[in-house]
C-alpha cells in the first residue's frame, strides 16, 4: 500500500466520518499505463469544520471538487497516497478526477497480457488497502459504503464486480483522451449493499464464462480463453453447492449477495480473496496437467474458506485489522467443518488440517515474532507481515478446541446469533465471545486470556513408571512452556495406547480428560500394560506439541508407523516426529528411516506429499553436512521404489515422480528423470504433460543435466504464462556462477512482475545449491534496505522472505542478520522477517548438532 495508515487514525477518521457511497467510473480504454478514475463519495461529519484524508495512491490528480469548492490539488502526497481534506460540512459530496496506474505486482489493479493470445486481463487485489489504488476512498475496514460503479471498456469485455451489472451501452465511436476506439462499451453496475472497501472489485477482459445456478443464486466461472479448455466447471461448481446448502444450514441466513462469481485470474498474489459476490483464485487452481487429489482438496478448501467469508467478513466485518484472525480463523475452520460434513473428502478433511495446517501453526508459532491469535495491529505495515499460520491455523486450531469445550451446536447457535445481531456492521473479538457466552452459558474471559491473547504453542509427553510385569504404575502428562512464554494452558485430550496386533497397529483403550499446568495425572491408566506406542492428543482435540516416549519412538521407527488402521493417528505421529526433528530430540537419520519404513503405507495423498517434503528439507537442512550426500541417495532410491511399485495412473506414482524430481543430484536418478522426459524410459499410466514435463526440466537443470538451450526449446512448445514462470524458475536453478548472478540481477533489479520475481527467487533458491549461493548472504544485506523501502509491500516481502541465505547454515549468518539490524534499525515489519530467518539458521544448527551426535 502506498502509505501506512495507523490504528490511532482510522479510529480517529471513524469517529469522524460516516461514509454512505462511492460512485466510482472508470475508463479502461486510455492505454496501458493508466486508467481514468473519477470517484465521488458521499459521507457525513460529526464535527463540522473539520479536517480530514482521503486515500489514492500513485495517481495524477487532475481535479477535487469538495461540496462545490476547487480543492488545491498540490496537497496531494504522492508517496503517502492522501489528499487533505479541509473545512468539512456535516453533509459532504467529494469528486475526486484522476488517472491511476496499473499494477503488475498484483496490489490495486493488476494488468496481464495473456502470451498466449495477447489479450489483456484486468483484476483487483484490495486486501489489505489497496483500493485506493483503484479509486478514491477513505480505505479501512469500519468505513463501510454502498459501491456504484461505472466502467468504459472495449467492447469484447466481460466486466465483472461485486454486483451483476443492470445496464450496458455500445459505443461505436469512442474517443478517448489518446486517441479514438472503435466499439468500446459502457457497463453499469448497481449500488451494492454496505461493504468494506477491502471487498470491493472489478475483473475484466476477454474471459471465458460459465453460468450455473443454486438454490436461486446465479452462479459464474471465469478463466483466461486460452485456458478455457482446462476449466473443471462441474466439480467446481459441485463444492460451490455443497458450500452454499451447508452454510445455510448452519449459519442460519441465506447467501446476501445476489449472484456468485468466481474467477481464477492471472499472476494472483495469493491464493484467493473473498471480494463479496466476486471471489478471485490463484490461476494455479484451473489444472492443465494432472494434478493429485491433494491439490483438488486444497481447492475445494480454499472454494469452501472463500464461501465462508460472505458471512464472516463481507456480512460483519472486524473494525480493525487486530481481528483478521476473526476473519481467517473461522473461515478456515468453516471450510474444514463443510468438507469433513458436505463434501466426498469426508472426515479425512480433519486429517489433511492436522498435517497441513496445524503443521503450519506450529512452525509459525514457535519463531521470534510469534504474537497471539488477537495481535496488536499498530499500523498497516504491521499487518501486511500478518497473513500467517497463526492468523490461519493456529486461530482455527484453537476454534476447533473452543468447539469442543462448548459443544458444536452451541458454537454455531451462538454464530447464528452474532449474524443476525451484528449483520453489514463491524465488531470485535469482543463481541463474537459474548455471543458465544450467551449460547453455551460459559465464561471465556480466561479461555480467550489463555488461548488468543498468549503467544507459543505448549508442549506435552507422556511420563509414567512401569512395574515388573510391564503395567503402569503412575501416569502422568507434563505440559512444558518456554521461559520467555509461561504460559500453562488448559487443554482437552484424549490419550491413546496402541497395540500390535498380527499386523495391525490398533487403538485399545482410550482416555480423555482435562490436562491443567504443569503436571496432570492420569489414573484410569494406572494398571494398563504399557502398548507399543501411547499417544498424547489422540483423535487431535487440542492444539499442542506432542512427544512420544523412547518405545513409541521406536515402535515408529521399526515399521509400525505403516500398520495404523486409521488416517488420523497415524497424521499425528508423522506431525510428533517432524516437531521432534525440528527441535533437535530426534535425529535426521532417524526421521529418513522412518519416512522410508513407513511412507509406502500413507494412503492419504495429502499427508504422503507433505512428509516427503519435509524429508527433503530435513535432508537438506538438518542433516549433519557430512551425512547429506548420503542421506539424499537413499532419500533418492527410496523414490525410485516406491515408483517402481506404485499403483499405474495413480495419484502416489505422481507425487513419488514430483518428489524424485526436487531429489535427484546422483547421476543414474538423473539418467532416470532424462529417460522420462526424452520418452526412453515409459511408466505405465504416468503421461508427462506439459507440467510434469517442467518439474522434470527443472530437476534436470538443477542437477547440471540441462541449461538454457533446453529451456528455450521448452518454452517454445509451452509459450504460455505457466511456460514463462517455469522457465523463469529453470534458468534461476542453472548451477553455475554465471546463471546465479544473472537470476541475482534479474531478481534485484526490479522489472519482473510479481508471479515472475516469485518463480526467479525460488529457482534461484535451490537447496542444491548452498556452495553455489553462498556469495548472496552478503549481497542480500547490501540490498534488502534499498528494496524494502524502494519496491511495493508484496514484492518487497518476497524478496526479503524469499532470498534470505537460508541455505547459509552457520553462526556467521545469524551474526550478520543481527548486525545489519543492530546498523540500521529497519522497519518493525522488515525486522520481524529478518529475525524469523535467523531463527531457522539457528534452528537447523541445533538439528545438525543432534543429527552428527547420532551417527556414533
Amino acid at each position: 500500500m502506498a502509505g501506512n495508515l495507523t490504528r490511532d487514525e482510522a479510529r480517529e477518521r471513524a469517529r469522524l466520518l460516516s461514509v454512505q457511497s462511492y460512485a466510482v467510473e472508470l475508463d479502461l480504454t486510455e492505454g496501458e499505463e493508466r486508467f481514468e478514475s473519477v470517484t465521488t463519495v458521499r459521507f457525513t461529519c460529526a464535527r463540522p469544520g473539520a479536517e480530514t484524508f482521503i486515500d489514492l495512491a500513485g495517481a495524477k490528480v487532475r481535479r477535487a471538487v469538495l461540496n462545490g469548492v476547487e480543492l488545491d490539488v498540490s496537497g496531494y502526497d504522492l508517496e503517502a497516497g492522501r489528499l487533505p481534506l479541509p473545512g468539512l460540512a456535516e453533509t459532504n459530496e467529494l469528486r475526486i478526477d484522476a488517472d491511476c496506474s496499473y499494477s503488475r505486482t498484483g496490489e490495486g489493479l493488476h494488468r496481464f497480457v495473456d502470451p498466449v493470445d495477447k489479450n489483456v486481463y484486468l483484476h483487483s487485489q484490495f486486501e489489505t488497502a489497496d483500493a485506493h489504488r483503484m479509486y478514491a476512498c477513505f480505505d479501512q475496514p469500519d468505513l463501510k459504503a454502498t459501491f456504484e460503479l461505472t466502467v468504459l471498456a472495449p467492447s469484447h469485455w466481460e466486466i465483472i464486480s461485486n454486483a451483476a451489472p443492470d445496464e450496458t451501452e455500445e459505443l461505436q465511436e469512442h474517443h478517448g483522451k489518446h486517441g479514438a476506439l472503435q466499439a468500446a462499451r459502457r457497463w453499469h453496475f448497481p449500488a451494492t449493499p454496505v461493504m468494506s472497501t477491502y471487498i470491493t472489485a472489478l475483473c475484466a477482459g476477454p474471459y471465458h464464462k460459465v453460468t450455473s445456478e443454486h438454490d436461486g443464486i446465479p452462479l459464474g466461472l471465469y478463466c483466461r480463453a486460452s485456458l478455457a479448455e482446462y476449466l473443471d466447471p462441474e466439480n467446481i461448481f459441485e463444492v460451490t453447492r455443497q458450500g452454499f446448502d451447508f452454510f445455510h444450514k448452519i449459519f442460519g441466513l441465506r447467501y446476501p449477495f445476489g449472484k456468485y462469481d468466481q474467477l481464477f485470474v492471472p499472476e494472483f498474489n495469493a491464493g484467493a480473496m473473498e471480494n463479496a459476490g466476486c471471489v478471485t483464485f490463484l490461476e494455479d487452481y484451473v489444472f492443465r496437467s494432472r494434478v493429485t487429489d491433494a491439490v483438488i482438496e486444497r481447492r475445494a478448501e480454499t472454494i469452501l474458506h472463500e464461501m465462508a467469508h460472505m458471512w464472516f467478513g463481507d456480512l460483519v466485518t472486524m473494525r480493525w485489522w487486530d481481528d483478521l484472525w476473526l476473519n481467517e480463523s473461522f473461515a478456515t475452520y468453516a471450510s474444514v467443518l463443510c468438507q469433513a460434513e458436505a463434501t466426498r473428502w469426508g472426515q479425512g478433511a480433519w486429517t489433511t488440517f492436522a498435517n497441513v495446517e496445524k503443521s503450519w501453526a506450529y512452525r509459525q508459532d514457535q519463531l521470534p515474532s510469534t504474537h497471539p491469535i488477537a495481535a496488536d495491529i499498530v499500523d498497516m505495515h504491521a499487518v501486511e507481515v500478518n497473513f500467517d499460520g497463526i492468523t490461519y491455523a493456529k486461530g482455527a486450531s484453537v476454534l476447533k478446541q473452543l468447539v469442543a469445550y462448548v459443544g458444536l451446536d452451541n458454537f454455531l447457535a451462538g454464530v447464528r446469533n452474532y449474524f443476525a445481531e451484528h449483520a453489514w456492521g463491524n465488531t470485535t473479538l469482543a463481541d463474537l465471545l459474548s455471543a458465544l457466552e450467551r449460547t453455551s452459558g460459559r465464561d471465556l474471559s480466561s479461555w480467550s486470556k489463555d488461548w488468543l491473547e498468549t503467544s507459543w504453542v505448549n508442549t506435552l509427553r507422556p511420563s509414567f513408571t512401569t512395574d515388573s510385569e510391564g503395567r503402569f504404575l503412575t501416569f502422568d502428562v507434563l505440559q512444558e512452556a518456554p521461559a520467555d512464554y509461561p504460559t500453562l494452558r488448559s487443554h482437552r485430550v484424549a490419550i491413546g495406547l496402541y497395540s500390535r496386533q498380527g499386523e495391525e497397529l490398533v487403538r485399545v483403550k482410550r482416555v480423555e480428560l482435562d490436562v491443567v499446568g504443569a503436571r496432570t495425572a492420569v489414573p484410569d491408566l494406572v494398571g494398563e500394560v504399557q502398548p507399543d506406542l501411547v499417544l498424547i492428543n489422540d483423535d487431535d482435540l487440542t492444539y499442542a506439541k506432542v512427544r512420544l516416549d523412547e518405545r513409541s519412538l521406536r515402535t515408529l521407527v521399526d515399521g509400525g508407523i505403516s500398520r495404523f488402521t486409521e488416517s488420523l493417528p497415524r497424521a499425528l505421529c508423522w506431525s510428533a516426529a517432524w516437531d521432534m526433528t525440528r527441535d533437535a530430540e530426534m535425529s535426521t537419520r532417524d526421521y529418513l528411516a522412518l519416512v522410508i519404513s513407513g511412507i509406502e503405507s500413507v494412503k492419504d495423498i495429502t499427508v504422503a506429499q507433505t512428509v516427503l517434503r519435509q524429508a527433503r528439507q530435513a535432508v537438506q537442512q538438518y542433516a549433519d553436512p557430512a551425512w547429506r550426500a548420503e542421506g539424499l541417495s537413499r532419500l533418492a532410491s527410496a523414490l525410485r521404489a516406491l515408483v517402481a511399485a506404485a499403483e499405474p495412473g495413480s495419484d502416489h506414482q505422481l507425487a513419488y515422480v514430483n518428489a524424485l524430481a526436487a531429489t535427484a543430484i546422483a547421476q543414474d536418478d538423473l539418467a532416470f528423470l532424462a529417460g522420462l522426459l526424452d520418452g526412453s524410459v515409459v511408466l505405465d499410466g504416468l503421461t508427462v504433460d506439459a507440467d510434469l514435463r517442467w518439474t522434470l526440466i527443472q530437476g534436470l537443470v538443477s542437477g547440471g543435466v540441462l541449461g538454457e538451450e533446453a529451456i528455450a526449446q521448452e518454452l517454445v512448445r509451452d509459450a504460455t504464462a505457466t511456460g514463462e514462470r517455469s522457465a523463469a524458475n529453470a534458468r534461476a536453478a542453472i548451477p553455475t556462477a554465471e546463471g546465479k548472478a544473472n537470476a541475482w540481477a534479474s531478481i534485484t533489479g526490479g522489472e519482473l512482475s510479481g508471479a515472475l520475481l516469485r518463480s526467479t527467487i525460488i529457482g534461484f533458491m535451490d537447496p542444491r545449491h548452498p556452495d553455489l549461493l553462498a556469495p548472496y548472504a552478503e549481497k542480500y544485506f547490501a540490498e534488502i534496505g534499498r528494496i524494502w523501502k524502494a519496491w511495493t509491500s508484496d514484492s518487497a516481502q518476497n524478496f526479503a522472505n524469499g532470498c534470505y541465505p537460508a541455505l547459509a547454515i552457520s553462526a556467521e549468518t545469524v551474526a550478520r542478520t543481527q548486525d545489519f539490524i543492530s546498523a540500521e534499525q529497519p522497519p518493525q515489519a522488515l525486522r520481524r522477517l529478518l529475525l524469523e530467518g535467523a531463527d531457522g539458521i539457528s534452528r537447523a544448527l541445533r538439528a545438525q548438532a543432534k543429527d552428527a551426535a547420532s551417527a556414533g
